[in-house]
Formats: C-alpha cells, sequence, structure tokens
C-alpha cells in the first residue's frame, strides 16, 4: 500500500475556495507576468538582479498550468512559493545596493558533496557540517534565505520563525515527511533553495507533475543559477557576519546534472562522490517525489514517477561520469554509501586525509549527530519499494550494471539497507508505511497501478 497524506490536505482543498470567494484570500493567478506583479507590488521594488530567471518561470508555469493536476492547496501553495522566491531577489537587489561590500566577500575552495537523490548525501554532509571550521547553510536559510526588510547584522534574526512555520505544515500534509527527510530550523541543509531562487533544479520535478519543465531544464546552460547561487551565499555569510576565510560544505543532487557550470563558478571546490546501489536511489526518490506531490494534487500516478525517476537517475548518474572525466584526480574523491554505512569513521578519516586536515578536532561532534541521527531512523524509519512504482529490480540493475561495476557497488538488489530504512525489492512487495487513522487514500490516475 502506498503512504497517504493527511486529511488536512482534504480540509484545505474545501475550504480555500469559499475563503477566495468570500475575499478572505486574494485567489491566486496561476501567470508568471501576474506574480511577478504582485512580488513588486507587495516589496515596493523592481530589480529581479537580471531577467534570466524569467526563462525558467515562464516554461514552469505553463507546465503548472498544463501539466501538473494541481488541486486548490497545490495551486495556492505553488504561486506563493513562486511569490515568495521572487520577493527575495527583489529584497536580495536592495541589500547589494545597499552593502557593495557582499559581492567581494570570498568563497574560496568550497567542499561539496555530489550524489543521487537519496544516496546519502545528507548524512555525509550533516558529518561535515558537524566540524565548525566548515561554513554550512541551516535550513531556515534554505527557505529563507534573505533577510527580511529592517534586518540589522548582529540583531535579532525572525527567518527560522517563518521557516519552522512552513515545516510544521508540510508535516502536518503529510506526516512521511519527517521520516523521508528529518530536519529542523537550525538542522543543516543544502543549498537547493539558493538554486530554486532562480526557479532552477529538481526540486520542482519532485514536487509537481511538470516533465516539460524537467526536460527544458535538462537542456539549458544552469551557469547563471550557479552564479546568483554563489551571490547569495556571500549574502548569508555577510549577514551571519561570518569570517569570510572559512570553506563552506555544501552539497545538493541537482549538481549530478550541472557539474559543468558548478565548477565554472566554484572552480576550486573539492569535490566528494558518493555512490549508492541504483535500486535503493531510485526507490527512495519515487517514495520522496510521491509523497511530496500527494500534497498538491489529487491525481497521482506512482508506475508515471516511477518511470520518470527511473529516467531521472539514469540521466543523474550519466551526467556525472561524463563531467568526472574533466575533473582532476586531486579534486575529487569517491565513496561508497555501503561503507559510511558500516564504518563511517573510517571513511572520514579518508575523506579528511583528502582534504589535508586533521579529523581529530571534528570526532566529538561528529559522533554526537551520527549517534542522535541513527536513533531518530531507527523510531521512524522510511519505508519504500520498488514494485509498487511498476518498476522491476532486476532490470533496474541490468540498467546501471556499468556503474555498479566501476564503482563496485556489489550485489545490488542484495544489498544491506541502512539502518533506520526498509525496502523491499522482491516482486510484490509495496511502499508500505502502515496509515495513521487520519490519512486518507489518495486517487491514483486513470490506469495508475497501486502497489
Amino acid at each position: 500500500m502506498l503512504s497517504q497524506r493527511s486529511r488536512l490536505v482534504d480540509v484545505a482543498n474545501g475550504a480555500l475556495p469559499a475563503l477566495w470567494k468570500a475575499r478572505l484570500l486574494e485567489r491566486p493567478v496561476l501567470d508568471a507576468d501576474w506574480i511577478c506583479e504582485r512580488a513588486r507590488q507587495e516589496t515596493g521594488l523592481s530589480d529581479f538582479g537580471g531577467d534570466w530567471f524569467r526563462g525558467p518561470l515562464d516554461v514552469l508555469v505553463e507546465a503548472l498550468r498544463e501539466e501538473s493536476s494541481l488541486n486548490e492547496l497545490g495551486r495556492y501553495g505553488a504561486i506563493g512559493q513562486l511569490k515568495k522566491v521572487l520577493r527575495d531577489r527583489l529584497y536580495a537587489e536592495r541589500r547589494f545596493a545597499e552593502h557593495p561590500e557582499i559581492e567581494q566577500r570570498k568563497l574560496d575552495r568550497p567542499v561539496i558533496v555530489v550524489g543521487p537523490m537519496r544516496s546519502g548525501t545528507t548524512r555525509l554532509h550533516r558529518l561535515l557540517a558537524a566540524d565548525s571550521r566548515f561554513a554550512h547553510m541551516r535550513f531556515f536559510e534554505t527557505i529563507c534565505p534573505v533577510p527580511t526588510p529592517g534586518f540589522q547584522r548582529g540583531g535579532k534574526d525572525r527567518r527560522w520563525l517563518t521557516a519552522a512555520t512552513l515545516h510544521k505544515a508540510v508535516r502536518m500534509f503529510n506526516p512521511n515527511m519527517a521520516n523521508i527527510h528529518p530536519t529542523g530550523p537550525f538542522e543543516p541543509e543544502e543549498e537547493l533553495g539558493l538554486l530554486v531562487r532562480s526557479i532552477w533544479g529538481m526540486k520542482h520535478e519532485a514536487q509537481w507533475h511538470v516533465p516539460s519543465y524537467g526536460r527544458w531544464s535538462e537542456e539549458q546552460d544552469a551557469t547563471p543559477a550557479y552564479e546568483y547561487m554563489a551571490r547569495l551565499l556571500r549574502l548569508l555569510g555577510w549577514a551571519r557576519g561570518d569570517d569570510d576565510t572559512r570553506p563552506w560544505v555544501l552539497k545538493t543532487p541537482q549538481h549530478m546534472l550541472d557539474l559543468p557550470a558548478l565548477l565554472k563558478v566554484f572552480p576550486d571546490a573539492r569535490l566528494i562522490f558518493i555512490h549508492r546501489e541504483p535500486e535503493a536511489v531510485v526507490g527512495s526518490s519515487c517514495s520522496l517525489v510521491w509523497n511530496q506531490m500527494i500534497i498538491h494534487s489529487n491525481s497521482v500516478d506512482p508506475h508515471e514517477i516511477g518511470r520518470e525517476w527511473l529516467r531521472k537517475t539514469d540521466l543523474q548518474i550519466k551526467r556525472m561520469r561524463r563531467a568526472r572525466l574533466q575533473i582532476p584526480e586531486s579534486q575529487r574523491i569517491d565513496l561508497r554509501y555501503e561503507d559510511m554505512d558500516s564504518d563511517w569513521r573510517s571513511v572520514m578519516h579518508r575523506v579528511y586525509e583528502f582534504l589535508d586536515m586533521d579529523i581529530e578536532p571534528a570526532i566529538p561532534n561528529m559522533a554526537l549527530y551520527h549517534d542522535g541521527a541513527e536513533q531518530e531512523m531507527h523510531r521512524h524509519p522510511h519505508r519504500y519499494a520498488l514494485p509498487g512504482f511498476g518498476l522491476d529490480a532486476e532490470e533496474v540493475g541490468e540498467q546501471f550494471r556499468s556503474y555498479t561495476e566501476a564503482f563496485e557497488l556489489g550485489e545490488p538488489a542484495r544489498s544491506r539497507p541502512r539502518s533506520g530504512e526498509s525496502f523491499d525489492f522482491s516482486e510484490g512487495a509495496s511502499p508500505a508505511l502502515a496509515p495513521a487513522d487520519d490519512w486518507k487514500p489518495v486517487k491514483a490516475a486513470s490506469g495508475a497501478g497501486r502497489g
């Protein structure tokens, strides 16, 4: 049985039209020009910092309108997210204009974790973030990367309250998300939210059914989005009052598709590649996508998710392998998920030798994070299975055979799941999470298979 969303989604879908009709909430319009104009009106500002973002915005809005089958909550949320992104761009440009020193800040030699979705990048990133010699983003900063009006360096920063509210809302609409990606306002988090400020990245495809946006973006040069990401990193460091000689530790699976752009903007980056059996990567990715899409749409096809994220995982790996050949060996290291799972200390010693750093000062905080994360995953495991998404483990394994052999990932279908994670590759298995009393099944699209 596929995991289900909360009944609160249905309550919201019923309430929003009434609120719009009573004019207690403005009825949102799924139109790129309307969204841009509302962002200008709400901020009183007009400079978005260039217009490259309009290309992705126009394509995404069209896909949302024509392909996504958004329900009322999904429509309201999508337009709200896009307006917030554009307001952030407007506020960011005002900060840059008022404080030109921001753009002079250094971003030297970042350490960047690169791996497919659901390959252990979060665990590796958070182990590194436990080392105070690195700078890292926090969850509230990826949700709200731009200081709010009136913010003064050294003063109170209320952005975490906004992020906490949004995080709580997502968990209420689908409690499973807490198991798939545990986090909190001050937890280390990836920089995907900075790329989203250019309307860029797989985040949109993992949240909404927008295949035309995905195909279009795969053919574009992502360099402008990464350049803007670097500007926002400088703004974040400035707002904190950080020493800009500390290297950032970064990660997001989007880098798998965009390594040339990443290295154009961060040419001295040190890259840590992590590799996991594709069966687990694909199954976990499908589960993540399913659990997000069912909040925003009442008609979600799990088999279509399976086909698309099998293709997307294949594309991530192929692009990574091709780009990796152009990266000097002195600038990269390769790790395996299963080694991280069995002996994380040994793996991290290898990482610190690669970085030419002493690991000992970081070990206590790393162990503290690791032990807490393991306990949390045992309490709230993430369960999923390939067949519920119309996929066969042996066929998936065969499709990625050259990758598993190149990185010695072992016998994929027999790989041991990470502690706190349960997946089943067998025929007839389904992504099972025993539904709570307040969950309600989501109707699959016509012809869709159920696990």
